[in-house]
């Protein structure tokens, strides 16, 4: 054999092996729609440990996802456990894809990189706000929430001194992050719209959207500001945190504490929450509690109407707003998930020209973790117009929640959807 044949075969031996190595690095996953149901920026979760097992040298920033056309999609992978010596662990490998009602399917590509890729443009954020008396905030490219912090409710916080444990809605007409840059309006610029929109949903002491109480039939048991809070995930397209609350009295001599996990996904109306109860039931009961999710009601500002869904488990209510033009129509709902215990729908009766809850109602047991899924639409963010639209918006997450997407990995089934 000639010394240049040696080299041709050495070289197409080396070629041969790149070539497989370069298919080795390479996953193919196929997404099943089978209720074919459309599913904008539907949010694949799959275990990265089911990824490593088809890409075992995979690394978590080193990872590229495509659609059949080889376009970059954008995704993320958490690691929920922060591990300061030793190997560190990763959780989900996160992406989305829009499905046409028509596609039973569609297929992407894992791709491991040699290089670290760079950090995406963040379309959700979620942290704490000391600068505002312990608000904790967070937000999506659609909308933007608050929750209130124990330095509000201590008498150093003045005019703005407040006990609550209800959810504020900010709404948003930009798809662009604005938590941080609204909390340097100040008050009254925060309650102005000078185009990318404002805060005027009051919650004061209701619920707000997706606040919580025990409900006995006649009243609402809430509990007082968030005590603690915990970060997990910070985009770019999932944000995960928890918010913890002291136990409180929720009748019969039955303290009550929670812990909310909220999801937060790019291109949703609503977050993903995980209220965990714990208790010692009363002597003699059922060992159960009725759990309440609010939606605040404010009738003196807006004309309100309120569409409960028994066989959707989902409360929709949208106002139209005609205390200032700004203001327009907003809608807020609920959509509780199909393994929760639902107990039906309830109203509070507030003192005279006060804020009433309309409320969806969970059965509980102690250590028990009940999902739903909450938030709203502005209508002059354009996307959600009236409440027809944003009723068949609910009903319609309630439908995909109830057939949700199946994957598979070269061929192999794997689950989907894990969130810890």
């Amino acid at each position: 054999m000639s010394r240049h044949a040696a080299l041709a075969m050495a070289v197409s031996a080396a070629l041969g092996l790149h070539a497989q190595s370069a298919l080795a690095a390479k996953a193919t996953i196929v997404l099943h729609n089978d209720a074919r149901l459309a599913r904008p920026a539907e949010t694949i979760v799959i275990p990265f440990a089911e990824i490593k097992k088809a890409l075992p040298d995979l690394t978590f920033d080193q990872v590229i996802v495509r659609d059949a056309k080889g376009t970059v999609i954008p995704s993320q992978v958490t690691a929920m456990k922060h591990i300061h010596h030793g190997p560190a662990e990763y959780d989900d490998l996160i992406f989305q894809r829009d499905f046409r009602a028509s596609e039973p399917r569609v297929t992407v590509t894992i791709e491991s990189t040699t290089q670290p890729q760079p950090p995406l443009q963040s379309k959700v954020w979620a942290g704490h706000v000391p600068e505002r008396w312990d608000d904790f905030a967070w937000e999506n490219d659609e909308v933007a929430h608050r929750a209130y912090g124990p330095a509000l409710a201590r008498p150093e916080a003045g005019k703005d001194q407040m006990t609550s444990s209800g959810i504020d809605l900010w709404t948003k007409r930009v798809p662009y992050l604005v938590t941080d840059r609204w909390y340097r309006k100040g008050h009254d610029g925060l309650h102005t719209d000078t185009g990318e929109g404002l805060d005027f949903y009051e919650v004061g002491r209701a619920r707000g959207v997706g606040g919580i109480g025990i409900w006995d039939g006649q009243q609402l048991a809430v509990s007082a500001n968030w005590r603690s809070y915990h970060v997990y995930a910070n985009g770019p397209l999932r944000a995960i945190f928890d918010l913890t609350y002291e136990p409180w009295d929720a009748g019969n001599g039955v303290k009550v504490t929670e812990r909310k996990r909220f999801i937060v996904d790019a291109g949703q109306q609503l977050d993903q929450v995980q209220s965990t109860f714990d208790f010692t039931p009363a002597p003699g009961s059922d060992g159960m509690l009725t759990v309440a999710i609010g939606l605040t009601e404010h009738p003196a500002a807006a004309d309100v109407q309120v569409s409960p869904d028994e066989r959707g488990r989902l409360l929709a209510i949208w106002e139209k707003y005609a205390d200032h033009p700004s203001h327009d129509e907003l809608g807020t709902g609920i959509v509780l998930a199909a393994e929760a215990k639902f107990a039906g729908f309830a109203r509070t009766t507030p003192a005279a020209k006060g804020r009433p809850d309309s409320l969806l109602l969970v059965k509980v047991h102690p250590g028990e973790t009940v999902r739903y899924f909450v938030g709203g639409a502005w209508k002059p963010a354009g996307k959600i117009k009236s409440a027809a639209e944003w009723s068949a918006y609910l009903a319609s997450k309630a439908a995909r929640l109830a057939a949700p997407i199946r994957a598979d990995i070269n061929g192999v089934p794997v689950r989907t959807g894990t969130v810890p």
